[in-house]
């Protein structure tokens, strides 16, 4: 490998690990919330599905809860609240991170 090729890998690799784990928090915290959360919450955080209305879910989606510091919204997801369950044992502390980020994502407009 020639000098030139060398440069290229190293700012290729620099370029990766700078972003990569940001894209991969993203798309962690979406994929959480799909697994764990979305059969209450619905897809979209609206709660608007079957169980959400059966469980008078909030609408995360919501000024309300968007309202909530990050802290406030991963003691809920980690501990619990009302009927929802405690996620400290089933999730990594990154993930319940991602799932934060992706709350705040999905904000209304």
């Amino acid at each position: 490998m020639n000098g030139i090729s060398k440069t290229i890998c190293a700012a290729a690799g620099v370029l990766l690990f700078a972003f990569g784990p940001v894209a991969r928090a993203d798309n962690t915290g979406e994929t959480v919330f799909k697994q764990k959360c979305s059969a209450c919450h619905a897809a979209d955080g609206s709660g608007n599905n079957f169980m959400g209305k059966k469980l008078n879910i909030p609408d995360l989606r919501s000024p309300e809860a968007q309202k909530l510091t990050d802290a406030e919204l991963t003691d809920i997801i980690t501990k619990g609240k009302n009927k929802m369950p405690a996620y400290d044992k089933t999730l990594k502390a990154e993930e319940i991170k991602g799932l934060v980020a992706y709350i705040r994502s999905i904000a209304k407009k």
